[in-house]
């Protein structure tokens, strides 16, 4: 055994409560090291003469990555408490791993060998809102989504999608053209929206706030965003909205007060102003998001700033009704900031769902006390690179999402943001070298990837477009110009995903299969007794793939052509067309006496 390998933390992803009666356990080897692992565990305060007393649960490998497993067991201790260790076997090699190290036998003399979970706590227990397991969320940058009242055009307004998105132009989106178009998304089957910022600006991305209280006048009003609210909600669509709270706008009140008076402004601690009096040019001399001088960094240190701020996070719930705060630059603001903030939205509604932007690992902001979820760019990044772009193998695909997937609790997993693209990366059609086919299996591995998917405005219908600002182009209305084969496969998809309840109850991910040859994966969802298999094709050629399933007394359902089939063998091939795939539900055929 490689024994460096070997790692356990009893906390974070690797130790956790799942729920208030629930215990998840992950330990780490080396790849194909071990051949099984038991769980060794007890009530702290079980004895019997001076012997603790303890018992042995087997450990599943649940995934690998290029250089690791995972191993996984589910505990439910009667008293909530629990000490516990690994055996390890790997041929004739027996060793037991301990919070104290390694040993050739099961230390019952004292239980301080042993890692331990104290206490399963009701208020330790990570809780995000269910509702957010079974959202298809849609995204939309307001000002390039619709254009439904004129009369409230920003200045020198272009004709809808007359010229190519800048970083300076205005086409008129807002709140009406959205409400017009609701009935777009219900076709779809959308049941979340996500917002770029829609707070009054004066840019057309809106990241670059004057007011947090206030409605960007030319998106509308706050009756007529309580229409927006409402209507949605009648069609069961939540709402979530940017927060911008690591910075302000050059023109945001407070920070002209201090341009005006110096260091005699009552809002100087308000930034992190270096020096006065303060200087845009040759470079800022406070701090910026970025190096951008129209966006001074906020001082979220500073009490009547993080007043300010958080009483902005529950004005928009409290007076609004929504649903979700997606958080700007969270990583760049303090972790307590970030902890008062939850506290001040759930205490207004605890089911109120809080998205960081994050771009990495992100642990540190996932532990319960800060965010629900992040936005899952490393799922994003990943899976663009075998579909999209094709630049890794399939074995490379599995072993990086497997890290993905590994990197967080499975209660975290369930409600995370899994993206494909945005309002800051390049539209997923052009990244797929504008091959329908190859967007057709991301968009299928998305919805079929723990976790809660988006959809960027327009890419449902095949919309191209660059870097931003290329990606910010209008929305395509005009059925001739839209691809509406893609739409009517999406909207499928998420049908499929609405209705399969597997999508949205505690299940697991597993990769099954890879072969870098014929480049197709095969993966399950498993919930109990209940299997999902996909099997994908990712290459230009038919290839025949043998079904990795024991399938004597099973029927299998295809969920994509309503196809059904039982078998006496234990094993079938499947033929898949180049950029196929199979999406197979395993039932057990109970009465074989017909």
């Amino acid at each position: 055994m490689i024994i460096e390998a070997i790692y356990h933390r009893p906390k974070d992803n690797y130790a956790y409560a799942y729920d208030e009666k629930t215990i998840h356990i992950r330990l780490r080897t080396k790849k194909n090291d071990i051949d099984n692992i038991k769980l060794i565990h007890g009530d702290p305060y079980d004895w019997k003469k001076n012997v603790w007393q303890t018992s042995q649960t087997s450990m599943t490998k649940e995934g690998s990555d290029s250089l690791f497993d995972y191993w996984f067991v589910v505990i439910q201790p009667q008293f909530r408490r629990l000490r516990y260790g690994f055996e390890l076997i790997s041929g004739d090699e027996m060793i037991v791993y301990t919070e104290k190290g390694f040993f050739n036998h099961i230390p019952v003399d004292d239980i301080t060998y042993y890692y331990c979970f104290p206490f399963l706590h009701h208020n330790d227990v990570f809780k995000a809102p269910a509702w957010v397991k079974k959202t298809v969320w849609y995204q939309i940058f307001p000002e390039r989504y619709a254009n439904g009242n004129a009369e409230i055009n920003p200045p020198n307004t272009l004709p809808w999608g007359s010229e190519e998105a800048t970083s300076k132009n205005f086409f008129g989106g807002d709140f009406e053209g959205i409400i017009n178009h609701i009935p777009h998304l219900v076709d779809l089957g959308i049941t979340g929206l996500y917002f770029t910022p829609i707070f009054k600006a004066s840019s057309n991305h809106k990241y670059d706030t004057i007011d947090y209280m206030e409605i960007d006048p030319h998106f509308g009003d706050k009756e007529t965003f309580k229409k927006l609210v409402n209507t949605c909600h009648q069609h069961g669509i939540k709402i979530m909205l940017d927060a911008v709270f690591n910075h302000s706008g050059y023109y945001f009140q407070q920070f002209q007060d201090v341009i005006k008076h110096g260091e005699q402004s009552r809002y100087k601690n308000w930034f992190h102003i270096k020096e006065f009096p303060v200087q845009t040019s040759p470079a800022p001399n406070y701090d910026t998001f970025g190096f951008v001088e129209t966006m001074p960094k906020l001082n979220t240190q500073n009490q009547e700033v993080k007043n300010y701020l958080l009483d902005v996070g529950r004005y928009w719930v409290r007076e609004f009704g929504i649903d979700g705060w997606r958080l700007d630059v969270a990583n760049e603001i303090d972790h307590q900031f970030w902890k008062e903030f939850r506290s001040a939205v759930k205490s207004i509604n605890p089911e109120v769902y809080i998205l960081g932007e994050i771009w990495h690992d992100s642990m540190p902001w996932l532990e319960g006390d800060q965010f629900d979820a992040v936005m899952n760019y490393p799922f994003t990044h990943t899976a663009l690179q075998f579909f999209a772009k094709k630049i890794v193998t399939a074995t490379q695909f599995a072993n990086a999402i497997s890290q993905v997937y590994h990197s967080y609790p499975l209660n975290v997993s369930e409600v995370q943001f899994n993206l494909l693209g945005s309002h800051d990366t390049p539209r997923i059609l052009t990244e797929c070298e504008n091959d329908i086919e190859r967007l057709k299996l991301l968009y299928l591995f998305q919805l079929s990837f723990p976790g809660s998917p988006c959809i960027y405005y327009g890419d449902e219908i095949g919309m191209t477009g660059g870097q931003d600002p290329g990606c910010r182009n209008c929305m395509i209305w005009e059925k001739d110009k839209q691809n509406t084969d893609l739409f009517d496969f999406l909207k499928k998809l998420i049908h499929i995903y609405k209705t399969e309840a597997i999508f949205s109850k505690n299940s697991t991910f597993h990769f099954v299969d890879t072969n870098d040859e014929t480049n197709h994966i095969i993966y399950k969802r498993t919930s109990h007794k209940e299997e999902i298999f996909f099997v994908i094709n990712n290459s230009e050629k038919n290839i025949d793939v043998e079904l990795p399933i024991d399938i004597k007394n099973k029927k299998l359902i295809n969920l994509w052509t309503a196809e059904e089939f039982a078998a006496e063998a234990t094993h079938a091939i499947l033929p898949l067309a180049p950029h196929h795939f199979s999406i197979l539900k395993v039932v057990e055929v109970t009465n074989q006496s017909q």
